[in-house]
C-alpha cells in the first residue's frame, strides 16, 4: 500500500504542476498545434522547436533554395525557437505542401547538423536512400472523416497487422490496399479491433512507404464504417539511435529527449530510452499520443516495451519469480511509471472509450487498476506466457505427454478483475528463427499436403485438429480479450522475415498469402471458417466479457479439460487415440444443452462424427462441485 500511495502522490503532483505551468494537461497535450509548423490564418508559418544544447538554429528547404542562413530561428525562453515566416506576395504559405525542409542546428562545438524536427507530420525515402526527408504536408483538400468512432466493444477481439505486408505480393503493401482488401477479411472474421502494430517504424512519423497520411485517415474511417476500431502500436519505450532523420541528438547534446551516457542507452536493443522527468519530454510524448487520436481517430493504443520502461534494469537479466519485492523499490523506474500513469489518465480523462493495452511480461502489481487507486490505469495487458507455452509444448513434447494441469494453469494464471488478452502467436513467434504454430504442427507437409481434394495424411489431420483447439482454448480460456496476428486464423505457413542483407532484401517471407485462403481446394479456407464462428460464437455468447471460467475439469490420463463460462460448456479432449460416449461432465445451470462450436465439424477440416441434432439434459446430480452435470459424447484428436 505505501508504494501504492507513493506512486498516486506522484502522479498528483505532476498533474499540479501541469494546472501550474501549463493551464492543465488538455492544453499541455495539444501541443502539436504550437509545435513544428503551424500555418496560421493569414498563411503565414510559424515554426518552433526545443533544442536547449543548440547555439543557433535555422530553417532550410525548397522554399529558399536550400539558402542554410536565410531563416534564423529566434532564441526564446527554455530552449525554445521559433521563427515566423509571412505569407508570399499572393498570399499563399512560403512554404508549399509536399516540400522539404531541414532544421540547421548549430551547436556550441562549432559544428552544423541537419535535422528533421520532431514534431514532423510527415518523411519520405527516396528509394536508394537510408536517410529520411522531412517533408511538408499541408494539403489543399484533407481528408475529412465521416464516420463517427464505433463504441468501445464488450469483448475486444483483436486482429493483429502490418500494413506493409498484408499483401500475397513480394512487395511494400499500401494503406489502400489495406482498406480495400483486409479490412473486409477482418469484417468477416468478426474481429472487431485490428492493431495496426507496426504501422509506423517511430513513434511520430508515418511510415510514407505505405502511403499518404490522408490514405491513413481513409483507412481508419472506412474501418468505423464497418463497426472496427483500430489500435495504434505506441513505441514510447525506446527510439532509434538515428541522428539525421531521429531524435537522436536533435540538438548536438547527447541528452535532449533522452538520458545522457549509459542511462540512455538500451544494451540489448541498441536504441535509445527517454529521459520522463524531462518536461518538453513530458510535452512530446503525451501530445503525440493526443495527435494520434486527434488527427487520425484511432481508438487506442498498444504500448510497446513496458517492463522495459518500468525497470531500470529493463527486464534484462531479471527472471520475475513473483515475488513482490521484484516490483516496488529502487530498481523501479518512478518516472517512466508516472508517465504511464499520466498518459492513462489523460487518455481516459478525454476519451472515455479510449483502450489502453501493455505489453508487460514481469507481471507488475496493479498495471491494470485505476489510476486513482494507485494503479496505472491500463484496461488490458498482454497474456504473454501463453503463447510461450505453446511454442514450448509443440518443440519439447509428444501429444501423449502434454500436461493438462500445466497447460490449464499458464492460461488461468493471472489476477483476479486484471483484464489480459489472451493468443496463441502473434507476429514475435512467427519471426524469423521460429514459425508459426500451424508450421510447428505439419512443417513441410504443408508444401504438398493442404489440398482438400485428397485425404488428409496423419500430419495434416493433427495439425488441423490441434490449431483449432489450441485458438479455441486460448480463446475462452486465457483471458478477457483475444488477439490473432493476421494470417494465423488459417494456419499461415512458414514463418516472418523482412527484407535484409542476410536474406538479399527479399520479400518473400514478407508478406501474408491471403490467396490461399481465397479457395475452398486447400485447407486453409476450412481453418478460417473455424476461426471465423469461433469469433462470432463468441460474440454471441460473450465469454471473453464474463467472469473467469470454473474449471471442473483437467484430467491428465483422459487428456480432457472441462469448464464452464458465460453459460457454455468447453469440452477439449487432446487424447491422440481415445475418445469417450458417456463422460460426466459437472453443469451449472440445469436443462438442455447442444453443440453450437464443434472442431470435428466437416466443413472446419475435421470428420463430422458428432450429430448436432442431440440434446443434452442435465440431472440433478451432484458432480465436481457443481449441483447438475450430464453425460457427454467427445470424441479423440484424430
Amino acid at each position: 500500500p505505501y508504494y501504492c500511495f507513493r506512486r498516486y502522490g506522484l502522479f498528483k503532483k505532476q498533474l499540479t504542476l501541469l494546472e501550474e505551468a501549463e493551464g492543465g494537461f488538455d492544453q499541455f497535450t495539444r501541443s502539436y498545434k504550437s509545435y513544428g509548423v503551424q500555418r496560421m490564418p493569414d498563411n503565414s508559418l510559424v515554426f518552433k522547436e526545443w533544442a536547449p544544447a543548440a547555439e543557433a538554429l535555422f530553417l532550410t528547404g525548397d522554399f529558399n533554395g536550400w539558402d542554410n542562413f536565410s531563416h534564423p530561428y529566434t532564441k526564446k525562453e527554455f530552449g525554445k525557437w521559433e521563427l515566423h515566416i509571412p505569407p508570399k506576395e499572393d498570399k499563399t504559405p512560403a512554404v508549399t505542401h509536399n516540400s522539404k525542409l531541414k532544421v540547421v542546428v548549430h551547436t556550441r562545438a562549432g559544428e552544423r547538423l541537419y535535422r528533421i524536427s520532431p514534431w514532423a507530420k510527415y518523411v519520405t525515402r527516396h528509394e536508394k536512400s537510408v536517410i529520411y526527408d522531412w517533408v511538408h504536408w499541408d494539403p489543399p483538400q484533407p481528408y475529412i472523416h465521416k464516420h463517427p468512432r464505433p463504441q468501445k466493444p464488450r469483448s475486444l477481439r483483436i486482429y493483429e497487422s502490418h500494413v506493409g505486408i498484408a499483401s500475397p505480393e513480394g512487395k511494400v503493401a499500401s494503406y489502400s490496399n489495406f482498406t480495400h482488401n483486409v479490412l473486409p477479411r477482418i469484417k468477416d472474421l468478426d474481429n472487431l479491433c485490428p492493431d495496426c502494430s507496426d504501422i509506423l517504424p517511430s513513434s511520430v512519423l508515418l511510415s510514407s512507404r505505405f502511403g499518404t497520411p490522408e490514405e491513413l485517415k481513409e483507412l481508419i474511417d472506412v474501418a468505423h464504417s464497418l463497426g472496427i476500431i483500430v489500435l495504434l502500436d505506441a513505441v514510447h519505450s525506446h527510439a532509434s539511435k538515428n541522428t539525421e532523420d531521429g531524435l537522436n541528438q536533435f540538438d548536438g547534446s547527447d541528452s535532449c529527449f533522452f538520458h545522457s551516457g549509459p542511462r540512455g542507452e538500451h544494451s540489448l536493443w541498441d536504441s535509445k530510452l527517454f529521459n520522463y522527468s524531462s518536461w518538453e519530454v513530458l510535452r512530446f510524448l503525451l501530445s503525440n499520443l493526443r495527435w494520434w487520436l486527434e488527427e487520425y481517430r484511432f481508438d487506442g493504443f498498444r504500448f510497446d516495451g513496458v517492463t522495459s520502461m518500468l525497470y531500470h534494469h529493463h527486464g534484462i537479466g531479471s527472471g520475475f519469480s513473483g515475488d513482490y519485492a521484484e516490483y516496488f523499490g529502487l530498481q523501479v523506474d518512478e518516472d517512466a511509471l508516472v508517465y504511464l500513469m499520466l498518459a492513462n489518465h489523460i487518455l481516459h480523462t478525454l476519451y472515455e472509450d479510449c483502450i489502453t493495452i501493455a505489453e508487460e511480461v514481469s507481471g507488475m502489481p496493479n498495471l491494470c487498476c485505476p489510476v486513482q487507486e494507485g494503479g496505472l490505469g491500463f484496461d488490458y495487458r498482454l497474456a504473454m506466457a501463453i503463447p510461450d507455452k505453446w511454442i514450448q509444448i509443440l518443440k519439447e513434447f509428444k501429444d501423449e505427454d502434454w500436461d493438462m494441469g500445466n497447460i490449464v494453469h499458464t492460461m488461468t494464471n493471472r489476477r483476479y478483475g486484471e483484464k489480459c488478452i489472451a493468443y496463441a502467436e502473434s507476429h514475435d513467434q512467427a519471426l524469423v528463427g521460429d514459425k508459426t504454430l500451424a508450421f510447428w504442427l505439419m512443417d513441410k507437409e504443408m508444401y504438398t499436403s493442404m489440398s482438400a481434394l485428397i485425404p488428409m495424411n496423419s500430419v495434416i489431420d493433427r495439425g488441423i485438429q490441434l490449431h483449432k483447439m489450441i485458438r479455441l482454448l486460448t480463446h475462452s480460456l486465457g483471458g478477457e480479450g483475444y488477439l490473432n496476428f493476421m494470417g494465423n486464423e488459417f494456419g499461415h505457413p512458414e514463418w516472418l522475415d523482412f527484407p535484409r542483407v542476410g536474406n538479399n532484401e527479399s520479400y518473400h517471407y514478407a508478406r501474408r498469402q491471403f490467396n490461399l485462403v481465397d479457395t475452398d481446394r486447400l485447407r486453409y479456407w476450412q481453418l478460417y471458417a473455424f476461426d471465423r464462428d469461433m469469433n462470432r460464437t463468441e460474440d454471441k455468447y460473450g465469454w471473453l466479457a464474463a467472469p473467469p471460467a470454473n474449471i471442473s475439469v483437467k484430467h491428465q490420463g483422459d487428456k480432457v479439460i472441462v469448464f464452464e463460462r458465460a453459460n457454455v460448456i468447453f469440452i477439449f479432449n487432446f487424447h491422440p487415440t481415445n475418445s469417450y460416449s458417456s463422460y460426466r461432465v459437472a453443469v451449472g445451470p440445469p436443462g438442455k444443452y447442444k453443440i453450437k462450436l464443434d472442431s470435428d465439424g466437416i466443413q472446419y477440416g475435421g470428420h463430422g462424427r458428432l450429430d448436432h441434432n442431440t440434446e443434452f439434459f442435465t440431472e440433478p446430480m451432484e458432480f465436481k462441485n457443481l449441483p447438475n452435470s450430464m453425460l457427454s459424447v467427445f470424441l479423440c484428436l484424430c
